[in-house]
């Protein structure tokens, strides 16, 4: 269960939408999903650049993420390249005193091997989700975290799993500017190893503002019940 939203912030008169999630599949072999976090510039070349790796009629299992033997590899590919272009972008705009950082989450699976989840830093090192860390963030994502880490497990089914990150981006969306509509929201079924379902939320959806509005109401109750 991937979501992300397509705000970009370069100042208060300057918010424009570009997506944050993409995705590749050879459905039934492989799916990867990338999400990104930070500066456009970074992560925008840092994803043309893999796409261009992995249409080159010289693509290999070291240099293309469609090719590479495991998730793993694949982490590796996409951390290498952010570090790289990070680092070219970076030199460029230090003399403006600019940030060129960025990160990303990578998921996915290949035929014959575990779903991962990998979140990349700019440095390009990364870390992988597990048992006791079962769900991974990027970007601005603190007004949301409570609520994952209240109700996200292992175990946790792919309906609530929906739920509990739609309602953790509610609050983001409520509590900080630099995140906004509308949100992309894609899951990768456990062995599908394609993209099981896909949906793009824009504002004013009224299933999202319906629960959006539920919630609410259920913090409030919550609320007025809890005794000091």
């Amino acid at each position: 269960m991937l979501l992300s939203d397509t705000r970009t912030n370069a100042g208060l008169d300057n918010i424009s939408t570009y997506r944050k999630m993409f995705t590749f599949e050879d459905p039934g072999e492989r799916v990867i999903a990338i999400m990104t976090a930070g500066s456009l510039s970074v992560t925008q070349t840092t994803i043309a650049r893999l796409r261009e790796a992995m249409e080159e009629d010289s693509a290999t299992s070291e240099t293309s993420i469609m090719l590479a033997p495991t998730l793993l590899k694949v982490a590796e590919i996409v951390g290498n390249m952010l570090s790289t272009v990070r680092a070219e972008i970076g030199e460029k705009m230090a003399t403006m005193k600019q940030s060129a950082s960025a990160s990303m989450i990578v998921a996915g699976q290949r035929k014959g091997g575990a779903m991962r989840l990998f979140l990349i830093y700019p440095e390009g090192n990364f870390i992988e989700a597990t048992e006791d860390t079962p769900f991974l963030q990027i970007g601005e994502h603190k007004y949301g975290k409570p609520i994952l880490d209240r109700v996200v497990r292992p175990e946790t089914s792919l309906a609530d799993a929906q739920k509990a990150v739609l309602l953790s981006m509610d609050s983001t969306l409520r509590s900080n500017l630099s995140v906004g509509m509308p949100l992309d929201l894609v899951v990768i079924g456990a062995d599908d190893c394609k993209i099981t379902a896909r949906r793009r939320i824009e504002a004013g959806d009224p299933q999202f503002r319906a629960m959006s509005e539920a919630w609410s109401a259920a913090l409030r109750d919550g609320f007025t019940q809890i005794a000091l």
